[in-house]
């Protein structure tokens, strides 16, 4: 199931099909952005604002290359719950070792 988006939504685009990439393929990053949406084409596409570096590449992708970008692991995992309180330091006294 894809996610849906919105024009404004933040995300990352694929690389699979970018082959002006500077590097050898395995070392490359796997998505790029975070792009802003400008336009939703029907559900199967989005058109996306670039930047400098992709500014020769076609702005339109497949939405089965798109992912929503999260800008902090509370807003990717909403129902994670924060930081628990750190546990208590109890200090041991010294034991003269195995018996």
């Amino acid at each position: 199931m894809e996610p849906d988006f919105k024009e404004g939504d933040q995300v990352l685009v694929s690389t699979l099909n970018c082959n002006n990439l500077k590097g050898p393929e395995k070392m490359r990053d796997s998505f790029v952005g975070p792009l802003t949406i400008i336009i939703l084409i029907g559900k199967n596409a989005v058109e996306v604002k670039l930047t400098e570096v992709f500014s020769r590449k076609h702005p339109v992708f497949p939405a089965s290359l798109v992912k929503p970008y999260f800008k902090t692991e509370e807003d990717r995992f909403p129902s994670r719950k924060k930081n628990p309180t750190p546990p208590d330091i109890v200090e041991v006294e010294d034991s003269p070792g195995p018996v």
